[in-house]
Formats: C-alpha cells, sequence, structure tokens
C-alpha cells in the first residue's frame, strides 16, 4: 500500500538527506552504512538509529526521511513543521500513520504488504493446534475475514489441516457475509488492516452484534489489528479467543488477557520470523531508493549470524508464550521487544 506524493529524483539534494530509522529493525543498519561511507565519505548525509520513543517533535522536525515501526505514530502532532516527506513503515499495517494528512501535505509513504504472512500463517497453524482439547465438532468450520497475503496462506493451510474453510472479504467480492461467517463457524480468524474509512470499515468488525450471532462457542482469534475485535464486547460474550494484537498496547486489557476463556495470548508477535523482518526491512530499503533516486541497495542477507538469536519454535510454542505472558501482564513490550525471531 503506498500513497502520497509520486516518486521523485533528488540526486541535487541527496546530499542533504536526513533519515532516521527505528533501531530495532533490521538488517537496515549495515546497507546504510556502507553505502554512505562508500560513496561518499564526506557526504553531509545524517543517519540516526533511534528507539520508538526518541522520534519526537523534536527529532523529527529537520528529518527528510523516517523508517519506522508500529510504535512510532505518524500524525499531525509529529510530523507539523517538519521537513519529512517519506516515510516507510517495516509492517503491514498502517494505522499507525495518519495518511489523510501524510497525503495532504505532500508526505509520500508506504507500507510492507505480506512481508511476515508466512508467519502469520505459521502462528495460525500453531494456535488451531492449541484448540485440540477445546469442544469443538470432529470436523470444524473455520471462517476467514479478510483474504489477503495472509488469509489466503491461512485458508490454504487450514484446509490442508482437515478444517472446513468459510471466507469474507467484501472489498475483493470474495465469500460470504459476516452474518453467515458467524452463524456457520465454530473458528473465526480475523486477517484485515484496520480502518475507519468507508466503504469497509474495520475497527470493532467484531463487535457485540457479530459475537451474539456467532455459536455459543465459536472461537474468536486476532492475529491481524488491535481494534478489530472489541476486547470488552468478548471478554463479556465469554467467547474462548486467542489473541495476538490488541487494543491500546502495550497497555492491553489484562482482565481479558487472564480471563479462563483466553486460551493463547501473545505479545504481538505472530509475524515475528527472521524472513518477515528481513522481507520488510529490503521492501523499506526499495522505497527509500526509489524515492530518492538512489541506486538500488540490498539489505545484507545474514540470516547464518542470526540463528544465535533465533527463539522457540518447537511444537507448543504458543502455549508457553501464553503462560509467559498471563505471569507478566505487565512487561508486554519488554517481552516484544527481547522475543528472538522465530
Amino acid at each position: 500500500m503506498r500513497s502520497g506524493t509520486t516518486n521523485r529524483q533528488y540526486s541535487i539534494l541527496i546530499c542533504y538527506l536526513k533519515l532516521l530509522i527505528d533501531k530495532n529493525i533490521p538488517f537496515l543498519k549495515d546497507s546504510v552504512d556502507k553505502y554512505i561511507h562508500s560513496s561518499n565519505p564526506n557526504s553531509p548525509w545524517e543517519v540516526e538509529y533511534l528507539s520508538p520513543e526518541y522520534f519526537t517533535v523534536e527529532k523529527v522536525r529537520d528529518a527528510d526521511a523516517l523508517i519506522i515501526r508500529t510504535r512510532t505514530r505518524c500524525d499531525a502532532h509529529l510530523l507539523e513543521g517538519s521537513k519529512v516527506r517519506f516515510i516507510a513503515t517495516a509492517t503491514i499495517g498502517y494505522d499507525h500513520i495518519n495518511t489523510q494528512y501524510c497525503t495532504h501535505n505532500n508526505i509520500y509513504w508506504t507500507s510492507c504488504p505480506g512481508c511476515n504472512a508466512d508467519a502469520v500463517c505459521e502462528y495460525m497453524a500453531e494456535a488451531l493446534d492449541m484448540l485440540d482439547g477445546i469442544d469443538l465438532p470432529p470436523h470444524p468450520t473455520l471462517g476467514i475475514i479478510g483474504v489477503g497475503h495472509v488469509g489466503s496462506r491461512v485458508a490454504e493451510m487450514a484446509s490442508k489441516k482437515g478444517f472446513s474453510v468459510l471466507l469474507n472479504d467484501p472489498p475483493k467480492g470474495l465469500g460470504i457475509s459476516l452474518d453467515e461467517i458467524a452463524k456457520r463457524c465454530d473458528i473465526i480468524t480475523f486477517h484485515t488492516p484496520l480502518t475507519t474509512q468507508e466503504p469497509y470499515p474495520t475497527k470493532y468488525l467484531c463487535d457485540e452484534t457479530f459475537l451474539q450471532s456467532c455459536r455459543p462457542n465459536a472461537v474468536i482469534i486476532n492475529a491481524a489489528r488491535g481494534g478489530i475485535v472489541d476486547e470488552k464486547a468478548l471478554l463479556h460474550s465469554q467467547h474462548p479467543c486467542i489473541i495476538d494484537c490488541w487494543e491500546n498496547e502495550p497497555d492491553i486489557n489484562r482482565t481479558l488477557l487472564l480471563s479462563q476463556h483466553t486460551i493463547g495470548a501473545s505479545y504481538h508477535v505472530a509475524g515475528y520470523s527472521i524472513e518477515g523482518k528481513y522481507n520488510a526491512s529490503q521492501m523499506c530499503l526499495d522505497a527509500f531508493c526509489k524515492h530518492f533516486g538512489l541506486p538500488a541497495l540490498k539489505c545484507q542477507n545474514n540470516f547464518v549470524s542470526l540463528q544465535p538469536q533465533m527463539g522457540d519454535s518447537a511444537p507448543g510454542w504458543l502455549t508457553r508464550i501464553t503462560e509467559q505472558l498471563k505471569k507478566n501482564p505487565d512487561k508486554f513490550e519488554i517481552l516484544r521487544t527481547q522475543y528472538l525471531l522465530r
């Protein structure tokens, strides 16, 4: 998804570029630093690698470009009066970017759709395996809301596991209605962006009315974006659920987290894999180079060097993450930051 200004060539101004990069985005630093030093050791390029909390009004004011994650909210408060003309987020979602403000103020923005689709599909496979002990029919029906990069992979994976699969994606003209999904599905999973814009807003797509239409023991899974599911309504409904993406992160709903009905919980890491991170970093770098008229740069594919940083991927890893988060509900952001990539 890209919007805002068209691509431009900044070859005359490129030597004066200031770029701010979220320090937690892997693979970028070596490539960017190597290019700066090899192209012109005395170049007045300025690149800073910052923690999300240091993307402040003061820091951003004289920056030309930002490469961020979901923890940096790019809106009028942050961007008003700044020099910023380019924003890339190393994430599929982009609801942390005020896209209307950016378009109106000639700021080009881009996200990374599909970058971690395989990782989210792996998360969903693990989530479905967690349901073996839940009171479900012998051959459960899975409803998938949102059939894009992730949802289409989940549909294929679930079919191979023996689930009956029903789809809902009105923007693509696919599948059945939400009402039919609610009435016919034993498990319902969401894979849409978060948006309030018509004609297909997804904010609180899973609300009290939807939940009341669902089968009594239908399992709700949200590995898309916080805010697609109305968590208060979900808690009140007592539907079993698995939640990776929460409203108001990192200050998540502890009552929902600790509820006996929350059988799976994680700290927004469904898409956290080495391949997914690499794909996102490369997509951001591609967009940055194209926008500013730079030669194409390739992220250093140092997967081997990252092997010691790989985390738990043995069967049952989502159950172990759930236990970890339920024991440490106040450490959501710490756990997410320290999470080792799958």
